[in-house]
């Protein structure tokens, strides 16, 4: 019985992240810190044993881009302060509050499988790499950057800021993230391209909220961190998207 379920997909999940877990701690990567990779570890676990494969490969392609777009520019961004704490080696705050709600999304659909956790999930991905992508862009090649709420110029870095180049990298990582999902989703989701604009649509919008939120609210709200934010916006995108495609009759 315990062979069957190593071969399990819940047992690949197991034994695959735990190989994971060690290769990271014993190699000398600099992507995540020991306490990050340990939790990235569990949520690999998550991921694989409730979506599988294709939801590894979501999160798999959402940490290696928004890894190396940290990179970009990474001698101005330090020139400036404004570069990512650790040399952007992320720890388990960064893990859950980019990652919690794709999570979520994965253990729902093990326990009351349907369609729209998927979407919800790869929409939650879409969003926070649309979100780093920009960002990061913005700090390392924006011209001019301004704020979303009174389109006030700022100094890049600041909170709720945006630019163009930025703006446009973060539109362009969303539609790649959303297309990947809807490409390995399965046989379903490949022929409906009404998905892959939902999952698109509620990535962006979210992560626009997500910028209005770091000018108006983050500033008077101690408790909303840059980790809480990120889950909002995940949170957001997911459920913007369920609510899209639950009215356009999607898994139906």
């Amino acid at each position: 019985m315990w062979q069957a379920w190593l071969l399990s997909q819940w047992g690949v999940a197991l034994w695959l992240n735990l190989a994971l877990v060690l290769l990271g701690l014993l190699s000398p990567q600099k992507a995540l810190t020991r306490a990050g990779v340990i939790h990235a570890g569990i949520l690999g676990l998550l991921v694989w044993g409730g979506l599988g494969g294709r939801g590894y490969g979501v999160v798999a392609a959402y940490f290696l881009i928004g890894t190396a777009v940290t990179k970009l520019g990474l001698r101005r961004k330090q020139d400036q302060g404004i570069a990512e704490k650790r040399g952007g080696a992320r720890g388990p705050e960064n893990v859950w509050g980019s990652a919690l709600t794709g999570a979520i999304c994965a253990v729902g659909y093990t326990l009351f499988p349907h369609p729209l956790w998927w979407l919800g999930y790869s929409a939650s991905f879409a969003a926070k790499l649309a979100d780093t992508v920009s960002s990061e862009v913005g700090k390392a090649y924006g011209r001019k950057t301004f704020l979303i709420t009174t389109w006030q110029a700022v100094p890049a870095g600041t909170e709720g800021a945006i630019s163009l180049e930025g703006s446009l990298a973060g539109v362009t990582a969303a539609a790649g993230l959303s297309a990947l999902a809807w490409g390995i989703g399965g046989e379903w989701v490949a022929a409906n391209l009404l998905w892959l604009g939902i999952c698109w649509l509620a990535g962006i919008l979210a992560t626009l909220a997500e910028s209005w939120i770091g000018v108006v609210l983050q500033p008077r709200i101690a408790w909303l961190t840059n980790e809480v934010v990120n889950g909002i916006q995940t949170s957001l995108a997911a459920l913007l998207a369920v609510g899209l495609g639950s009215l356009m009759g999607i898994g139906r």
